[in-house]
């Protein structure tokens, strides 16, 4: 029997700050000379004459293809195409999370290095050595597992806030779930997706996300509402993107982000974010794991007041969905899935019951703590 080791991952190196967009080609020059940028239009739109005047600082030459709505198989084999065509060197994702893990699919296919900057912080996504692949349609199909991180993740703050403040919030939704994960899973002592058992530091980074997410989710939200860049914007960029990514690889999955999967093979859910669903993931993990009620009051309470949803209503679903109920749950606790790595058996009735249960549970601690009614908004997204 092999020895269980405990590892962790992480980029080559991270840079964070404002207009850090003006310094990519700088950061991106050491890792290669021939970088393919992949960036949709309207990304494009907003950041090309920085990254192209910073390539042409850096000598670098400005090629650039497109990108739609999600990781597809046939998406990121097209990248390979593309790639090879450019005889690229390096590949380089600018905008969101979709593109970016595309991207590092593609590098990993066609043999070369890959750098992420995202545009938003609304997932922890940029860090890893995987990628979430989907269908068409948005349904989850499968992670993708690669021997290596990015060489580079660069996220520039003016941009997240310039960009519209449901990503950040979305960004926190994902973030949150990390450190509910990352404790479920080390009392299970489960594998983590860095292929070993967790560390000391990736469990403590994943808790100092969850920390820093709370005190400053509120003053960062409003610093983005200015479309200013204030120390408390840039703590919650640091915890949704690199303390939220290295500990979510290092510290473990859990029941939240394989409950997101399952939701996803529920058409009404496709207009939501990763960290809308998600955050739904880690209510219902709370609840499967009769978590003190205190703690599921302050989780309701302070996701509705940073504006996540935590209710069925507010994801386009119905206690009375049963058959869609019954199709995420069922979807959520596949053999493959992270729900596995809970502490405990958990099935897909036990999904379906949980599910079912937190849209009274929400609704009730909302109404005693004066908090917003829940209302159906999946058609905004």
């Amino acid at each position: 029997m092999t020895t269980p080791i405990r590892t962790v991952m992480s980029p080559a190196r991270y840079v964070q700050g404002k207009d850090a967009i003006t310094r990519l080609g700088e950061f991106v020059a050491p890792i290669g000379s021939r970088p393919l940028i992949v960036s949709d239009d309207v990304v494009w739109g907003l950041v090309g004459d920085a990254v192209a005047s910073s390539f042409e600082s850096a000598s670098l030459p400005v090629e650039r293809v497109g990108f739609g709505r999600f990781a597809t198989p046939a998406a990121i084999d097209d990248l390979v195409e593309k790639i090879e065509a450019a005889s690229a060197d390096v590949v380089v994702a600018v905008g969101g999370g979709s593109a970016i893990d595309a991207a590092k699919a593609s590098g990993h296919l066609a043999g070369i290095r890959w750098v992420s900057v995202p545009t938003v912080a609304s997932t922890d996504a940029p860090t890893s050595a995987l990628a979430v692949v989907y269908s068409e349609e948005g349904e989850f199909i499968e992670y993708r597992f690669f021997p290596r991180n990015p060489d580079l993740v660069l996220i520039d703050t003016q941009l997240v806030a310039n960009a519209p403040v449901r990503f950040l919030v979305a960004g926190i939704g994902d973030a949150l779930a990390t450190w509910l994960e990352a404790r479920a899973s080390g009392r299970s002592n489960s594998t983590t997706m860095a292929g070993g058992l967790a560390t000391h530091a990736g469990l403590a980074l994943a808790e100092l996300s969850w920390t820093i997410i709370h005190e400053n989710a509120f003053s960062a939200i409003a610093a983005a509402e200015d479309g200013v860049v204030t120390p408390a914007l840039e703590a919650l960029v640091e915890a949704n993107t690199l303390l939220s990514g290295l500990g979510f690889e290092s510290g473990g999955l859990a029941a939240a982000h394989a409950i997101h999967n399952g939701l996803t093979a529920a058409p009404q859910t496709h207009g939501l974010t990763h960290g809308q669903k998600v955050n739904i993931g880690s209510l219902t993990q709370l609840v499967l794991e009769g978590a003190p009620r205190a703690e599921i009051e302050d989780f309701v309470e302070f996701t509705t007041r940073v504006g996540l949803p935590n209710t069925l209503t507010e994801i386009g679903l119905t206690v009375d969905d049963v058959d869609a109920l019954t199709a995420v749950a069922e979807a959520a606790t596949v053999e493959t899935e992270t729900i596995h790595a809970m502490p405990f058996p958990v099935t897909a009735a036990d999904v379906v019951a949980a599910l079912t249960s937190i849209e009274r549970l929400s609704r009730t601690i909302r109404a005693a703590k004066g908090l917003p009614e829940p209302e159906l908004y999946v058609a905004e997204h």
